[in-house]
C-alpha cells in the first residue's frame, strides 16, 4: 500500500491587490428576509434580514450597515416604518427592532453596507415581505361539500363576484383540509403543487397567500377551486389507513380587495359558493390519479359560466382547533422535464417508457383518440432480470395514472393530487402508434435553492453525487421522506438525521427543516417521546427509537452549524430537552437499555450467515451512544444560547452518561462487546471511550474494515460517521477504499449496477440480477448519500466552523486521496460562493479557493508550509477573494 506524502511544500500565493485609487465599490445582493425572497406570509414580531456583499477587493468585511423599511416602494423615506444603522459584521438574521408591524401589511425594505477598506455600497434594489394574517382576521368559513363528503371524486368549488371599482391591489388567503388547486378567471393560480402541504394537520396547517392584484378584471370575475384526498383524507400510513385526519376535504378562502378609493372588500368561502364534481374520479397520494375528460366542466372557473343542476350548495363546518400557520418552507413545485430515452416492448409485450433517471412527479401525456378511450400509466423504478416491468417493491401502492379521453381533440394531460416515484412507465390502452414526444415526465419536488455542487476525475464518484441529489431531490417533497415509490412515503426521523448535513451542501434546506421541526415538536408526546415518523401518522407510542428519535437534537444542531440561525436552536430548545429528558427517565443508572430501537437499520448481513459475519451491532450499545450524543448536543446548544445552568447540569449528566457507557459495553482492554464498524464508530464519534482507549479502538475498526475485504459493513446509523471517524484518527487511506470500492457492499456498488439515485438496501439489486425481498427495497432512499458531507468535507475540503456558524468562518482542508487527480466544490454559503478546487498536475497540487465577503478562512495544506513567511505552519489565515495554493507531491513506499 502506498500513500501520499508531501515534500518541499511550496506555497505559491497569488494575490492581485488592486491600489486604492482603481479599489471596486461594494454591492449588496440576494436580500432575503427570514430564509426567503420576498415571502408573503411572515408571523415572527421580529422578522430577520440578510444580504451578501459583492466586491473585487480582496480580504472585504462589513463594518456598517444601514437598513430601511417603509410602505411606499418608490419612496422608502415618505412612509418610514424603521431605519437602523449599526457598526457590526453581521450581515445574515439582522432581527428587526422597529415599531410593531401589522398583520397582512406589506413592507419594503432595502440596506447599504460599509467595509472595512473605506467603501459605501448603494442602496441595494428594494425587496418586501408581507406579515401573515392572525387567526382573529379570519372571517372566511370552512366549507365542504353537502352532506357527507363520501365520493372519490375531487369537488369543484365556484364563486362569481363583481367588481366595480379600480383595484390599488388584492390578496388571497387559501388553505384546504386535504389538497387544492385554485383558478381565477380560467387561469391557475401560481405554480405550486400539492397545496397546502403536509404538517401536522391536528395542531398545524399551512395557509398561502397570493398576490392576485392582475388576476382580477374589472366587471365580474370567478374563482374555482378543486380538492383531492392528499395526506389528509387518503391513504397514508401501513394498513391501507386513510382519513387519518378527517374524512371530510374542505376549503377556507378569504379574498381581500383594496380600492385606489380607499374602500376595500372581501369575498370569503360562506354559504354562498356552490359545488359539483368535476372529472377527477378520483386522487390518491399512493395509489394514482383517474381522470375522465368526458366529465369535463368547460369554463367552470371562468367569469361567464352557466351552473347547471349539478351545481349544489355547500356546507359550511365548524371552525378546527388547528393553528392556522403561514409558510416557512418553499412549495413543491415542477423543476426538470426529461423526454422518453425510448419506448420498448418487455419480453412481456408490455409497452415501456425509459426516461433515464429515477424521479419523483409524473408524466404529462400528450394523446387524442375516440371519446372513451382509457389510457393507464403504471409506474416502476426498475425492470426485472428478464427485462419486463417490475413494480412489486411498491407493495400494495397502485402507482396508476388513468386517463379517459373526451374525443376529437389533443389533450395534455396530467395529474394534480398525486405524484410518483418511477424511471420506468407501462402505457396500456394508447390509441394509435406512441412516440417519445407524446411523454414528457417531470420532477416535483420542493422548490430548494440548489447550493452545491461536487466533481472530481472519477466519473464512479460524480455520478454517485448525482445520485445523491437526485435521491434528495425526491424525497423532499415538503417533508423528508424515506422513499417516494411504494405505499409509505413517511418523514422517517432517522433517515432524516443521518443526511441533514448533506442536504445542506446540496440544496438551501434551512427553511424546508425549520418548518419539519415546527411539526416534530407538535407531534412530541408530552413525556419527550419523539415518533418515528414526521407528521405523525403511526400511533402514539410509536417512537423514541435510538438515532430516530435523536433528529430533534442533531438536525436543530446541524442546521444552527450550516445556517447560523440562533432562533432556530432557540424554537427547538425546548423541543431537545423533552427528549433527554425522555432518554433520562427511561435509564437505570445512567444506562438506558430498554425500549424498542431499530438498531443499526440493514446493516450488512450474508444470506447465509453460517459463521456469523453478520455487522449485528448491541441495540442498547447503540442507544446509549446516541443518548450521550444528544446531551452533548443539548450543551452545545445551551452554551450558544447562554443557559449557564443547564450547560451545568447537562456537562455532569453526560459524565455519567459516558461512564456507563463504559462499564456496561467496554472490555478492560478496550474491545466492545459488540465488536462491528458501526460500534466503534459511534464510541469514536461521540467520544465515548476513555483517551487511552481510543487509538486502539481506531485500529480495531480498521482491523474489521479489512476483515471484510476493504468493505464497509454499517447500516443507516453507523454510515454517516464511517469515513469521518476514520480521517480523524489518521486513516484517510482507508476512507478512501471504502469510498472508492466498486462490489458490495459499498457505495459505488449501486452506481455500476446502473443506479441513478441511492437505493434503501446495499445490494437491491444483487450480483445475479436478483432483487432483494420486495417488501422493502426502493431504488430511491437517500440515507447511505450521507456520505456526500465527508466528500464535500474532506475530498473537497469545505468545512463549517460550529463556532462561526453559518460560514462565517470556515476550513478549506481538502485531502487528496483514492487515485483523484483533482476534485471540486462550490458551495453558496449564507455569505456567498464558496470554492474549492484542486488538481494534481505534473507532480504538483495545486489548489484554488474562492472566499466569501465578509467571512474568513483556514486553508489547511496536507503537509506543513515550508518557507520563510509561513514557518513549518500547514495553516494560512485568509480573508474574502480567490487564491491559489501549489506544492510540489511525491508518493513514497508505506
Amino acid at each position: 500500500m502506498k500513500r501520499i506524502s508531501m515534500k518541499n511544500l511550496i506555497l505559491v500565493l497569488f494575490l492581485t491587490m488592486g491600489s486604492a485609487s482603481f479599489a471596486q465599490q461594494i454591492s449588496v445582493a440576494e436580500l432575503r428576509v427570514e430564509h426567503e425572497d420576498n415571502p408573503l406570509s411572515v408571523e415572527t414580531a421580529t422578522p430577520r434580514f440578510s444580504w451578501k456583499i459583492k466586491s473585487a477587493d480582496k480580504n472585504t468585511f462589513q463594518t456598517a450597515y444601514e437598513i430601511r423599511v417603509g410602505t411606499e416602494k418608490l419612496n422608502l423615506t415618505k412612509e418610514l416604518v424603521w431605519s437602523n444603522q449599526l457598526k457590526t459584521e453581521q450581515s445574515i438574521l439582522v432581527p428587526y427592532s422597529g415599531a410593531q408591524l401589522q398583520s397582512k401589511k406589506r413592507y419594503f425594505w432595502q440596506v447599504r453596507v460599509k467595509d472595512n477598506h473605506g467603501h459605501t455600497s448603494a442602496w441595494s434594489e428594494v425587496k418586501f415581505w408581507q406579515m401573515g394574517i392572525k387567526p382573529s382576521e379570519w372571517t372566511a368559513s370552512w366549507i365542504a361539500v353537502y352532506g357527507k363528503d363520501t365520493s372519490a371524486r375531487s369537488p369543484l368549488f365556484r364563486k362569481a363576484f363583481t367588481v366595480k371599482k379600480k383595484i390599488r391591489f388584492a390578496t388571497m388567503y387559501i388553505t384546504a383540509k386535504g389538497l387544492y388547486e385554485a383558478h381565477i378567471n380560467g387561469k391557475r393560480l401560481g405554480d405550486s403543487y400539492l397545496s397546502p402541504g403536509w404538517t401536522s394537520y391536528r395542531k398545524r396547517l399551512q395557509y398561502q397567500v397570493y398576490d392576485v392584484t392582475a388576476s382580477l378584471i374589472n366587471g365580474v370575475n370567478a374563482i374555482g377551486v378543486t380538492l383531492g384526498d392528499g395526506w389528509y383524507k387518503g391513504r397514508i400510513g401501513f394498513g391501507k389507513q386513510h382519513s387519518f385526519y378527517g374524512d371530510t376535504r374542505a376549503l377556507l378562502m378569504q379574498l381581500e380587495i383594496a380600492y385606489t378609493d380607499g374602500t376595500k372588500e372581501t369575498i370569503n368561502t360562506n354559504e354562498d359558493w356552490k359545488s359539483a364534481y368535476g372529472p377527477i374520479m378520483s386522487a390518491d397520494i399512493y395509489d394514482g390519479e383517474c381522470y375522465d375528460a368526458r366529465l369535463e366542466k368547460t369554463g367552470w372557473s371562468e367569469p361567464v359560466y352557466t351552473e347547471d343542476s349539478s351545481w349544489q350548495n355547500v356546507s359550511v363546518l365548524k371552525k378546527g382547533t388547528e393553528e392556522l400557520i403561514g409558510m416557512s418552507s418553499a412549495p413543491v413545485k415542477k423543476h426538470e422535464q426529461f423526454s422518453a430515452l425510448k419506448i420498448f416492448k418487455t419480453p412481456k409485450g408490455e409497452t415501456v417508457a425509459d426516461f433515464g433517471q429515477n424521479m419523483v412527479g409524473w408524466v404529462m401525456l400528450k394523446a387524442n383518440g375516440p371519446a372513451g378511450t382509457r389510457i393507464t400509466l403504471s409506474h416502476a423504478e426498475i425492470l426485472d432480470k428478464d427485462g419486463n416491468f417490475y413494480t412489486l417493491n411498491l407493495r400494495t401502492a397502485k402507482a396508476q395514472n388513468t386517463y379517459i379521453l373526451k374525443g376529437n381533440t389533443t389533450q395534455v394531460l396530467e395529474p394534480h393530487f398525486t405524484f410518483q416515484g418511477f424511471r420506468y412507465v407501462k402505457i396500456e390502452g394508447y390509441p394509435g402508434e406512441l412516440k417519445p414526444e407524446q411523454l414528457t415526465a417531470v420532477a416535483l419536488y420542493s422548490d430548494m435553492e440548489e447550493t452545491g455542487r461536487f466533481s472530481t476525475s472519477d466519473p464512479l464518484l460524480n455520478q454517485l453525487q448525482h445520485n445523491i441529489q437526485w435521491g434528495q431531490k425526491g424525497n423532499f417533497v415538503d417533508v423528508p421522506t424515506d422513499c417516494p415509490q411504494r405505499d409509505e412515503r413517511l418523514g422517517w426521523t432517522g433517515d432524516a438525521q443521518a443526511f441533514a448535513k448533506t442536504a445542506a451542501y446540496n440544496m438551501d434546506v434551512a427553511g424546508f427543516f425549520s418548518k419539519w421541526l415546527k411539526d416534530l415538536s407538535a407531534d412530541q408526546q408530552a413525556d419527550g417521546l419523539v415518533p418515528h415518523v414526521i407528521p405523525n401518522v403511526l400511533g402514539g407510542t410509536d417512537g423514541a427509537s435510538a438515532g430516530w428519535a435523536d433528529v430533534s437534537t442533531i438536525v436543530p444542531w446541524d442546521m444552527y452549524v450550516a445556517y447560523g440561525d440562533q432562533r432556530l436552536l432557540e424554537d427547538q430548545y425546548e423541543s431537545m430537552k423533552k427528549w433527554v429528558g425522555y432518554m433520562r427517565s427511561k435509564s437505570i443508572n445512567n444506562l438506558w437499555n430498554t425500549g424498542f430501537h431499530f438498531g443499526d437499520w440493514l446493516f450488512y448481513r450474508p444470506d447465509d450467515d453460517n459463521d456469523g459475519r453478520a455487522a449485528v451491532t448491541d441495540k442498547y450499545l447503540i442507544a446509549q451512544a446516541f443518548y450521550a450524543h444528544s446531551v452533548q448536543i443539548l450543551i452545545n446548544a445551551a452554551q450558544v444560547l447562554g443557559k449557564s445552568k443547564d450547560v451545568s447540569q447537562y456537562t455532569g449528566l453526560l459524565n455519567d452518561v459516558k461512564l456507563a457507557f463504559v462499564k456496561e459495553y467496554m472490555t478492560g482492554n478496550g474491545r466492545l462487546v459488540s465488536s462491528t464498524q458501526t460500534a466503534y464508530v459511534l464510541a469514536l464519534q461521540f467520544n465515548l471511550l476513555p483517551e487511552a482507549f481510543r487509538t486502539s479502538a481506531a485500529d480495531r475498526l480498521v482491523a474489521d474494515i479489512k476483515s471484510y475485504g476493504n468493505h464497509l459493513t454499517t447500516g443507516f446509523l453507523g454510515t454517516p460517521y464511517l469515513c469521518h471517524v476514520l480521517s480523524s484518527y489518521g486513516y484517510e487511506d482507508v476512507a478512501y477504499d471504502l469510498l472508492m470500492q466498486e462490489s458490495y457492499p459499498s457505495w459505488l456498488y449501486p452506481v455500476k449496477m446502473g443506479a441513478t439515485t441511492i437505493w434503501e438496501r446495499w445490494d437491491g439489486i444483487k450480483p445475479n440480477g436478483s432483487f432483494q425481498t420486495p417488501d422493502m427495497n426502493s431504488y430511491n432512499h437517500y440515507a447511505y448519500g450521507a456520505i456526500g458531507d465527508w466528500m464535500y468535507r474532506n475530498v473537497a475540503g469545505i468545512q463549517s466552523d460550529p463556532d462561526a456558524p453559518g460560514y462565517k468562518k470556515m476550513m478549506i482542508q481538502p485531502k487528496p486521496g483514492g487515485g483523484l487527480n483533482s476534485a471540486r466544490a462550490e458551495l453558496n454559503t449564507p455569505y456567498g460562493w464558496v470554492v474549492s478546487s484542486w488538481k494534481i498536475e505534473n507532480g504538483l497540487f495545486k489548489l484554488d479557493v474562492q472566499i466569501p465577503v465578509n467571512t474568513r478562512a483556514t486553508v489547511t495544506l496536507p503537509h506543513p508550509l515550508k518557507s520563510d513567511v509561513h514557518g513549518n505552519s500547514r495553516s494560512v489565515e485568509i480573508g474574502s477573494g480567490s487564491y491559489h495554493f501549489e506544492c510540489s507531491m511525491k508518493s513514497e513506499a508505506k
